[in-house]
């Protein structure tokens, strides 16, 4: 599992300035520089990632997104996450990561709450 390749779909969300990237596969330190090129080119006002269909992170995966949450809070902007698994939670969990990066079921629903 931790050897799948990581690839990146980025989509439009429905409202102006918010993009979705949707991860397929492991989020893991051998694919983490590969994927910090493709975050550095998308600087929109709401970022949701979608991990619906990433079966695994690990701590390099993690470091990664609390660096884009930083960039994106220091210059205005939102970091959401969207369909966490059970077992990325336990990581979010575990490393209280939970209670500063806002997880929601489904994209769609993290664009609804930028909205809000």
């Amino acid at each position: 599992m931790r050897d799948e390749p990581l690839t990146v779909t980025v989509a439009q969300g429905r409202g102006e300035g918010v993009t979705i990237l949707l991860l397929k596969g492991p989020l893991t330190l051998q694919n983490t520089f590969e994927f910090q090129q493709d975050l550095a080119q998308h600087k929109p006002a709401v970022l949701i990632i979608d991990l619906t269909e990433s079966p695994y992170m690990d701590s390099a995966g993690l470091g990664l997104l609390m660096n884009c949450y930083v960039s994106a809070e220091k210059n205005g902007r939102k970091l959401l996450l969207a369909g966490v698994n059970e077992r990325i939670n336990a990581l979010l969990q575990t490393t209280k990561v939970h209670l500063i990066l806002k997880n929601y079921p489904t994209a769609v629903e993290a664009e609804a709450s930028a909205r809000a």
